[in-house]
């Protein structure tokens, strides 16, 4: 329903027109915001009177049942076209009160029918009064415009809706004029002697093209807010994210200093007792030997914990899922390089950008497309696959068809320095569900012995550092 515009056009000045109308979907919650304060909030409780009076107009007041000839003939498709517009109406009626509970789509779908509804219910009521020369009902349609364009999403849909919207005022138009030139000519004196008035084509084409104009500067004006929403939102997005960064090196830094230091000073003791003790019982030096293997194994693994929780200051970048997934694929399997692996890339886009650091999410992808590929041992295919989901978050697969992880390893396998292989350091799957979950992602696996293994990354598409997470 929201399918870009330059999707429909291939002339590239057109293109290059439409593409300043073009902004990004709107989340799932701002669009029921729309939808709520406008249709269910706004316009429900006001179409509720205007249809009371509307019944009572059609159905109770005795001109409808004294009028003639053509005249006669519009106001029973008018009131044919009414009782399925009420009927229209009191199930819309009921899915708007229930918006909350209801797909995003059929709500959607519900008020794009609505507008066209009203726009030709409105349409019928000119025709049946005859006075389609009132500026009241062309500002009646102006408000129907601009109402079309808070209710509908930016995109093709809202501009085909209002385009829909000005072509009812144009038939009533028409059809006005048909009605009153096939009344009888006493009928026509009488309407005019009370100041009916028909206007020029020129003024009728003037009215259309403001309110198509109207739709054209809502559409604009729309882009052009949105725009600067979201650049608002990234730059207080990429300042949060930066800062918790900074922190977080500045803290990894006083966590080596203060760790590392005492580390050095038992070492420089233990060296210095152990060229004291040349002479000594060799019980005494194998101990002192005992204390410096330790210290140097500490400091080990303080470092290695330093790489795995990425304890540094970075920058945040605003990602392209395409290319950063490409970019990964290459640095595991070099383009001309023979592998004998196979991979298969299937990019459902578009794809919202990330806001995060670039290592991150390159370590993560690259990290998993490397266990697929010692997994395959020389032979097999991996399949790299990447979606947004309804909510704008961004689904990223990697799987293989190589041998799979037994049932009794799954469980662990994300757990620090927890390894199956011979040289591994166990920090690998570590680190990427580290990686996915700082940002507020999530990541789950799946295998089965012998039909290979599946990993599933959850990125939302706002996403944000973890809360006292280091990073």
């Amino acid at each position: 329903m929201t399918r870009p515009l330059k999707h429909w056009v291939h002339w590239p000045g057109w293109n290059r027109l439409l593409g300043l109308l073009e902004v990004p979907t709107l989340d799932q919650q701002r669009r029921l915001e729309r939808v709520r304060a406008m249709e269910r909030n706004l316009v429900l409780p006001a179409k509720a009177i205007l249809l009371t009076a509307l019944i009572a107009s059609f159905y109770t007041s005795p001109w409808t049942s004294t009028v003639f000839g053509a005249m006669e003939v519009a106001v029973e498709l008018t009131q044919f076209y009414f009782a399925i517009y009420l009927a229209a109406n009191a199930i819309a009626a009921l899915i708007l009160l229930n918006v909350n509970r209801v797909p995003l789509t059929v709500a959607q779908w519900t008020v794009f029918t609505i507008c066209v509804m009203d726009a030709l219910m409105l349409a019928g009521i000119t025709v049946v009064t005859l006075d389609a020369a009132s500026i009241l009902y062309w500002l009646l349609f102006l408000v129907l415009i601009v109402r079309n364009a808070v209710s509908v999403p930016l995109g093709l849909s809202q501009l085909a809706l209002n385009f829909a919207t000005g072509v009812c005022y144009l038939l009533a138009h028409v059809s006005e004029s048909y009605v009153f030139d096939h009344l009888d000519e006493r009928t026509q004196q009488a309407l005019e002697d009370l100041g009916h008035a028909e206007l020029s084509v020129e003024v009728v084409a003037l009215r259309l093209a403001l309110l198509w104009l109207l739709a054209i500067c809502c559409a604009g004006v729309q882009a052009l807010l949105e725009r600067q929403r979201l650049a608002e939102e990234e730059a207080r997005e990429f300042g949060l994210r930066e800062g918790q960064l900074r922190s977080a090196g500045r803290l990894a830094a006083e966590f080596a200093h203060q760790i590392k230091n005492p580390l050095a000073i038992i070492n420089n003791a233990a060296f210095s007792l152990q060229r004291a003790l040349k002479q000594a019982n060799p019980e005494a030096l194998r101990i002192v030997e005992i204390i410096q293997e330790e210290v140097a194994h500490a400091d080990q693994i303080i470092t290695q914990v330093m790489g795995y929780a990425q304890l540094s200051e970075g920058r945040v970048e605003k990602l392209d899922v395409r290319q950063e997934l490409d970019r990964a694929v290459e640095t595991v399997f070099p383009p001309g390089v023979p592998t004998g692996v196979e991979v298969h890339r299937d990019y459902r886009g578009p794809f919202p950008p990330l806001l995060m650091q670039r290592r991150h999410f390159t370590d993560t992808i690259v990290n998993l497309l490397q266990n697929a590929r010692e997994a395959l041992n020389g032979q097999g295919t991996v399949r790299l696959c990447a979606l947004t989901r309804p909510d704008y978050s961004v689904e990223i697969t990697v799987a293989d068809d190589g041998p799979g992880i037994p049932p009794d390893k799954i469980e662990r396998i994300f757990e620090a320095y927890y390894t199956t292989k011979p040289r591994g350091t166990g920090l690998g799957l570590a680190m990427v569900k580290h990686n996915v979950e700082l940002y507020g992602g999530s990541v789950r696996v799946e295998s089965e012995l012998g039909k290979g293994a599946k990993f599933i990354l959850l990125f939302p598409a706002r996403t944000r550092l973890s809360a006292g997470q280091p990073q």
